[in-house]
């Protein structure tokens, strides 16, 4: 692909707008870059690229570019994608973009809750193996500033969200991975089946030379990759009891004595990347070493403290059901769990039973604190509370000794946060400061 001579327009002044345009200045395009905000979201971006603040639909009507570059937090599916892509000769993402100047080999990530402790897992092993690794995409860098260093790896680790693969056209992975599948997004998608169908297209330009790491049961229609499955349940090519990963029936790894890994939906994770990197030719050597002191990223089920006999883990990397149901399932002591963040139009009935088996209590805050305390306290004791704050003071009144407060939201933080991470950090203060 050649930009020189064509006009790009980069849709979204965030990390990755800016990393997409300073690719496409690189490759000799003229660019230009659109967002609705003001002024102040440009700052930091490369120089030579025209800005343009205050963006809307009927500004985005009166652009005319041979490529549209659209950031992933904004909707493809709206009208305001809608109005830049009318005079638009192809829309992609950056992601895309990115891949479409870079030589290596790819190990695409995708699946609803596991993806960056598979991401991370996946480039520790890559750099073992002498490879690179990068880890980026939806974590980490955007892939376009990877692809953009003066030696770009030999293969990276893509965490690779819906929101990516909606515009991705010929971004091709050697191996990907698909962690599991659960509803999410609702507030973005028209339907689960819509999401889903953004999920799988990672699968679309791979071939039968390539390889799916499959979590073993999931439902997937015809892929042209050959499959390989892991399970912590079921038979599958790989296999682990919680602390051991086989494959066919030999032990790899002991978790246990050689990672800070610990429950089965880690070594899922686990078990997935070691997978994928086999599938590229990675010895087990190099992948026992790459997981010789790894422990999970924060905000999954990370252990802040121990006060007066309760355990306070912070998951609050759980944006979804599925999330906060596999942190309910992996606990040991009785849990009271905080839960709540904004309205993404989720069904939480499903986690009622799960909650009445591990959980003495729960505590509910935010957007949808009030409508997610009637649920819950069908299955267990539940108070619903304004802030973050606020849940943390009642559930340390409703933990006693021997138990765990748990924050796993099972949804978004954007109703009082800037993301997850931030909301994490916040519980990991308010924790800190109990005395």
């Amino acid at each position: 692909m050649t930009l020189a001579g064509k006009h790009v327009a980069i849709l979204g002044a965030g990390r990755s707008g800016r990393a997409a345009a300073a690719l496409a200045l690189r490759e000799g395009a003229t660019v230009s870059v659109w967002d609705g905000a003001g002024p102040d979201v440009f700052k930091g971006m490369p120089a030579g690229a025209e800005i343009h603040p205050g963006a809307d639909e009927e500004t985005g009507r009166s652009v005319s570019c041979d490529l549209l570059v659209v950031s992933p937090g904004i909707d493809t599916y709206g009208s305001y994608v809608a109005a830049f892509a009318a005079g638009a000769g192809e829309v992609i993402g950056e992601v895309e973009l990115a891949a479409r100047f870079y030589q290596g080999r790819i190990i695409g990530v995708t699946g609803t809750n596991g993806k960056t402790t598979t991401t991370e897992l996946v480039s520790r092993v890559l750099a073992q193996a002498g490879l690179g690794g990068n880890a980026c995409g939806n974590y980490g860098p955007p892939f376009a500033e990877v692809v953009m260093q003066a030696h770009p790896p030999a293969a990276v680790a893509l965490e690779l969200s819906s929101f990516q693969l909606e515009t991705i056209r010929t971004l091709h992975p050697v191996a990907a991975v698909w962690l599991n599948f659960a509803p999410d997004h609702m507030d973005r998608y028209p339907t689960v089946e819509a999401y889903r169908a953004a999920k799988l297209r990672i699968f679309e330009t791979m071939t039968s030379d390539d390889t799916a790491i499959v979590r073993a049961g999931s439902e997937l229609p015809p892929i042209a990759p050959r499959m390989v499955t892991f399970s912590t349940e079921g038979d599958a090519d790989w296999h682990a009891d919680g602390m051991k990963i086989l494959r066919g029936g030999r032990q790899v790894v002991d978790l246990e004595t050689e990672s800070g890994l610990r429950g089965l939906h880690n070594a899922e994770n686990a078990m997935a990347a070691l997978a994928a990197c086999s599938a590229i030719g990675i010895g087990e050597d190099a992948m026992r070493e790459a997981l010789v002191g790894y422990a999970p990223p924060p905000h999954r089920c990370e252990l802040i403290r121990t006060l007066d006999g309760v355990e306070y883990l912070n998951d609050s990397k759980a944006t979804n059901l599925h999330a906060l149901e596999s942190a309910l399932r992996s606990q040991t002591r009785p849990v009271v769990l905080i839960a709540g963040g904004k309205e993404k139009g989720l069904d939480y009935s499903p986690v009622l039973p799960l909650l009445k088996s591990k959980a003495i209590a729960a505590v509910t805050f935010g957007q949808i604190s009030h409508p997610l305390a009637d649920l819950f306290s069908q299955a267990v004791r539940t108070e619903p509370v304004g802030t973050l704050a606020d849940a943390v003071a009642a559930a340390r009144g409703l933990a006693p000794r021997g138990s765990t407060i748990l924050l796993s939201p099972g949804t978004s933080s954007f109703d009082q946060f800037s993301g997850y991470e931030q909301r994490g950090n916040a519980f990991r203060d308010l924790v800190h400061q109990l005395t």
